[in-house]
């Protein structure tokens, strides 16, 4: 019967272990796709300058540059919903289509919302000027981001095995 009881507590303490590090890799999800959105954004403000091809094609040949993080997705369906939509609109769909599967908060969201509402109302150079604002605020909430993952990332990994070694300490 104690056979039982150990593999029982060893289960308690795994379980509240891996329990913190799927919380704090959240953290770490969510700093990796902001990451991810900045290049893109990079990305597509160098071809917007360079190519002058239309937004749609664009963002076409982004998602075909970078189909394996799931960011790209939301230029993907972009760039489908854009026949038949305007880019506001297309974007507006696909993000919140997408936005399920990633690790944004809502501010993050916000803020990619503001960059749809923005990309497709102006010439050439009033969308390089309103994508380097939108840089500009990206680089911002990636700095929150990494300060979040620093501080919380520890703090989640060791509370799941303190709370785990407490919860065997008052079983055994």
């Amino acid at each position: 019967m104690s056979f039982f009881r150990y593999i029982f507590l060893i289960t308690i303490l795994v379980g509240s272990t891996s329990i913190g590090f799927l919380l704090s890799k959240s953290y770490e999800e969510r700093l990796k796709e902001l990451k991810n959105i900045l290049n893109l954004v990079n990305i597509l403000k160098n071809k917007i300058m360079f190519t002058k091809k239309p937004l749609g094609e664009l963002l076409e040949e982004i998602s075909e540059i970078e189909r394996k993080n799931e960011i790209s997705k939301i230029f993907i369906k972009t760039a489908e919903k854009l026949k038949k939509e305007s880019f506001e609109k297309a974007w507006q769909d696909a993000l919140y289509e997408e936005t399920f599967f990633l690790n944004l908060k809502k501010e993050d969201i916000r803020l990619l919302e503001t960059f749809g509402n923005m990309m497709g109302k102006t010439d050439i150079e009033g969308q390089i000027n309103e994508i380097n604002q939108f840089l500009i605020l990206l680089n911002g909430q990636i700095s929150n981001a990494e300060e979040e993952k620093n501080k919380n990332t520890k703090m989640y990994k060791s509370l799941g095995t303190i709370i785990g070694l407490g919860i065997v300490v008052i079983l055994f």
